[in-house]
């Protein structure tokens, strides 16, 4: 008897109808598996045997025979086990009278008939509810992502038995309850800037590169902050909206990273080690394309801590996703486009020993080390951080200082109001959702600069040497700067003080 159920396959971020054909025939006892199955999903038999057994349901000894449609698509991982043991359920007349047309069946089978979780539920969901299936069942475990998704009947099962008795009428599942995302949102930080001593310029820099989306580089001796300041930044970054936060969980649930809540409530922070790999900051691998740490950094922020300590490969390979806000990764197998639109801020010390520049402590380091050490660093990636900031030392007295400092909280309400600004701005414009996303069309047509603004640019461009792309991030620059004031039009005090972001000399 023939036998046919739906399930999904996972393709990059997108999900892939499957159709589990199962047909059982007269013959020695057999069991075949077409249709470009991974190992994992040849290994779904054994599962499917015990489980069934231990399930007190039969496993036929007649020859199976198992189909994947289509064909010429790759299946990977354990997400086809429900629907393969389902459809042998079927197709040997153990369900009688269940129709299972239209019902979507996820879920890896552990050997007892437990159903375990499995990655990607939450981007294979969103996929077929846009294909029009309606009705799901998976595994319990995956029931609080599974939540997040309005308009579909989910039932969550923790047993084969239990989705066998749902489809046979005999115990019906109850349906998962949507889940509201404002309940879980807005959780305080750990880091907060009141904690932070001293750090005006700093702080200012770090403020107006947070409302506009820009790139930063803290340059400064051991010490002084910079990571302390970098870890703040989540804590100043407006609220993610639930469309933001399904775009990072469905990365997340991807990279099977993905926390208890079932959605992504803060914005990402993620600081990979220095010893990462081009592979692991981009994505890639062997068997799976899965996202790399650029990836898992979308709509926050991704923090590289002595900068010139990362392999130049795998530095070299954020040069296109920080200027297109993606990345696509390609393989024998095929090309997977991941989403990258992530706000970089990296930390560095002056010289291999730190001190160069310091007022407290004597440089050791020779004139060829530390231009072997800054050299590290292209020109090309340098030009695209908007924002080089020298983060001095601090002073005892600063440390010891009763003046209450700043809160987060007070900075966030800036950094919002710059924000709406922005999105009132740029009101129909798709690829566009702060000044750090503008194209040379947006540029013309949002930052005209006045004679006054412009002569002092030009003067600027002359001595300091700059490239026609760092002449568009200080106007960017200058017009987040220009939105923090709530002005109309870029004024000459924002133009000076964005080009001060980029006048500390990297080479110097």
């Amino acid at each position: 008897m023939l036998s046919k159920v739906m399930s999904f396959a996972l393709s990059g971020l997108e999900g892939v109808p499957v159709e589990v054909e199962t047909d059982i025939n007269n013959g020695l006892p057999a069991y075949e598996l077409v249709g470009l199955p991974d190992a994992a999903v040849k290994e779904s038999r054994e599962r499917v045997r015990s489980a069934l057994k231990n399930s007190g349901r039969k496993f036929p000894t007649q020859k199976i025979t198992v189909n994947l449609a289509p064909a010429d698509l790759k299946k990977e991982g354990s997400c086809f086990d429900l629907a393969i043991a389902v459809g042998i359920l079927k197709a040997t007349e153990q369900l009688i009278g269940v129709e299972l047309g239209g019902i979507v069946l996820l879920g890896e089978l552990a050997l007892d008939g437990a159903l375990r979780p499995v990655a990607g539920i939450l981007p294979l969901l969103i996929s077929a509810k846009a294909r029009g299936f309606k009705t799901f069942i998976l595994p319990e475990g995956n029931a609080r992502e599974a939540s997040y998704i309005e308009g579909l009947a989910i039932y969550a099962a923790k047993t084969l038995t239990q989705v066998i008795d749902h489809l046979s009428g005999l115990a019906r599942l109850a349906p998962l309850e949507a889940a509201k995302y404002e309940r879980v949102r807005g959780r305080a930080s750990r880091y907060d800037l009141s904690y932070v001593k001293g750090q005006a310029l700093a702080k200012r820099a770090l403020e107006v590169a947070v409302s506009g989306g820009h790139n930063i580089l803290l340059v400064g001796p051991p010490g002084a902050g910079k990571t302390m300041l970098a870890r703040c930044l989540p804590s100043i970054m407006p609220e993610m909206s639930f469309e933001e936060a399904l775009e990072v969980t469905k990365i997340h649930s991807v990279a099977g990273v993905l926390g208890g809540e079932g959605i992504v409530t803060e914005r990402p922070f993620r600081t990979p080690h220095h010893t990462a790999t081009t592979v692991s900051l981009c994505g890639g691998g062997t068997r799976t394309v899965k996202p790399g740490e650029i990836s898992l950094a979308h709509n926050g922020v991704l923090f590289l801590d002595e900068l010139p300590e990362y392999h130049r490969s795998a530095l070299e390979a954020l040069r296109q996703p920080l200027e297109d806000g993606c990345i696509t990764v390609t393989r024998s197998g095929g090309a997977v486009t991941f989403p990258a639109n992530f706000m970089l801020c990296a930390s560095m010390n002056p010289c291999p020993c730190g001190n160069y520049g310091s007022a407290n402590a004597i440089c050791t380091c020779t004139p060829a080390a530390i231009h072997k050490y800054r050299s590290r660093l292209s020109g090309p990636l340098l030009d695209r951080i908007d924002i080089q900031v020298e983060v001095d030392a601090v002073k005892y007295d600063d440390l010891t200082s009763k003046a209450e400092e700043e809160p987060s909280a007070v900075v966030k309400e800036r950094v919002e109001g710059a924000r709406e600004r922005q999105r009132r701005r740029f009101d129909g414009y798709a690829d566009v959702h702060t000044n750090a996303d503008m194209s040379e069309r947006e540029l013309q047509q949002f930052c005209r600069l006045s004679r006054e603004c412009d002569e002092i640019l030009r003067l600027s461009f002359e001595r300091l040497k700059l490239s026609a792309r760092a002449r568009s991030r200080i106007v960017k620059v200058a017009r987040t700067i220009a939105d923090l004031a709530n002005e109309p039009e870029i004024l000459p005090p924002h133009i000076l003080e964005a080009i001060s972001y980029r006048s500390y000399d990297i080479e110097r």
